[in-house]
């Protein structure tokens, strides 16, 4: 059985933590750069222009591409032949969203009761963790940053089976469209289809991490995905302040399901779709 010390993991997290707050995914970056070729509003134009400049001076200069570095969102997959020494596997990634986010400079954004105290943890932990067994003897860590502008307007839809496929679009274009400007748009838009409610929304935020430029590998969803992304960018939402290019991208992901049920959650992103992914 393979052994890997907790404090590698601390330092991995820490590092991925810095590297998704500084560099924009390549794929949401040339993404962003297709939209601007392609938008129809002049003002959406300078706003695109904007947004594609924030990200190279991030870039360049390892500085955090938006104000708000998110609430860390953490997804491990774990060999079931591999062995942690030297504490606790949630310690050791907390260890290393706290360093990151210290050692980076990133805004500490995370409370520690969510109603009545709200006093601010200091660190940005605790991050929230998902943890899958899978075979093998590697440990895969994969880092999103999700910022709450994005976050707050996300939704989920309980359908029922007959609702069927333009269910599914009507339920996705309600969120967006009370979402509108809010989400600091062009957005990428995780669908969660089937499960329960809380699979469905795991689902969506799993969908986020799919690059923007692959299609579901199932033909129907991948058709699905291009249609609702054809829907959301006739909307008029555009890049913030109006135009054609609302969304980048719609990642479905789906899970099977209840035979009365059709759940479907839609998590928003913002143009800042920041994850990063390491193996140890």
């Amino acid at each position: 059985m393979r052994e890997i010390d907790a404090k590698q993991i601390t330092e991995a997290v820490a590092k991925l933590c810095k590297d998704a707050a500084y560099y924009l995914p390549d794929d949401v970056y040339e993404a962003l750069k297709r939209g601007r070729e392609t938008e129809k509003s002049p003002v959406g134009c300078v706003v695109l222009d904007q947004i594609i400049k924030n990200a190279e001076i991030a870039k360049a200069e390892d500085r955090p591409y938006c104000q708000d570095t998110g609430m860390t969102i953490v997804f491990l997959e774990v060999g079931q032949d591999l062995h942690i020494t030297g504490g606790l596997l949630e310690d050791a990634v907390n260890a290393g969203i706290a360093k990151g986010y210290t050692e980076g400079y990133l805004r500490k954004s995370v409370v520690s009761e969510p109603l009545f105290n709200r006093k601010n943890t200091g660190n940005n932990t605790p991050g929230v963790i998902y943890t899958k067994i899978v075979p093998g003897d590697k440990l895969n860590i994969t880092v999103s940053l999700k910022g709450f502008g994005s976050e707050n307007k996300s939704g989920i839809k309980m359908l029922v089976p007959a609702d069927g496929v333009e269910g599914v679009k009507k339920a996705v274009l309600e969120i967006i469209l009370h979402a509108s400007c809010n989400p600091c748009p062009p957005m990428v838009v995780g669908v969660g289809i089937g499960g329960t409610m809380d699979r469905a929304a795991l689902l969506s935020k799993k969908a986020l991490l799919r690059p923007t430029n692959v299609r579901n590998a199932k033909p129907e969803y991948a058709k699905l995905e291009e249609e609702l992304l054809d829907l959301i960018n006739q909307t008029g939402i555009g890049p913030q302040l109006g135009g054609t290019t609302s969304a980048l991208a719609v990642n479905i992901e789906w899970g099977p399901t209840h035979i009365a049920g059709l759940p479907v959650a839609v998590t928003i992103c913002c143009h800042a779709d920041r994850h990063k992914h390491c193996e140890l």
